[in-house]
């Protein structure tokens, strides 16, 4: 399998990634934990788990995801807040019917909300 690397500013270092990956997601498409009661739309992903050793570690064993999967940047929202979220793909679904997301920063990076998902900002797209 052919190998790439990109520079991962949660990790701070080079990451070594297939060159090829399948995201489930993209950019734009709301979705929501399977494990955990938040929702968010995706604003970034990684090809592989691209974060600090120290983040990867402080989740619990039994709910761990392996490194070598897509993971999502998101623009979350629970009940109580809204956050950035940073979530492995086995742990997605969509949630396109669930309506827009009332994260403060849907407005920066995104259009409109239209037939379940966002479009991004043209001045962002290339």
């Amino acid at each position: 399998m052919e190998r790439a690397h990109f520079y991962s500013p949660q990790a701070g270092r080079l990451v070594d990634a297939p060159r090829h990956s399948r995201a489930r997601f993209a950019i734009g498409d709301v979705v929501r934990h399977k494990l955990y009661d938040f929702r968010g739309v995706v604003f970034d992903i990684d090809p592989v788990f691209a974060n600090s050793e120290e983040w990867y570690e402080s989740i619990p064993q039994e709910v761990r995801p392996t490194r070598e999967q897509p993971f999502y940047h998101l623009l979350a929202e629970n009940g109580d807040s809204s956050y950035i979220a940073y979530v492995s793909q086995q742990n997605l679904v969509a949630d396109s019917e669930g309506g827009p997301v009332e994260h403060p920063s849907v407005a920066e990076l995104f259009e409109d909300f239209a037939e379940g998902r966002y479009r991004l900002r043209a001045r962002l797209t290339h």
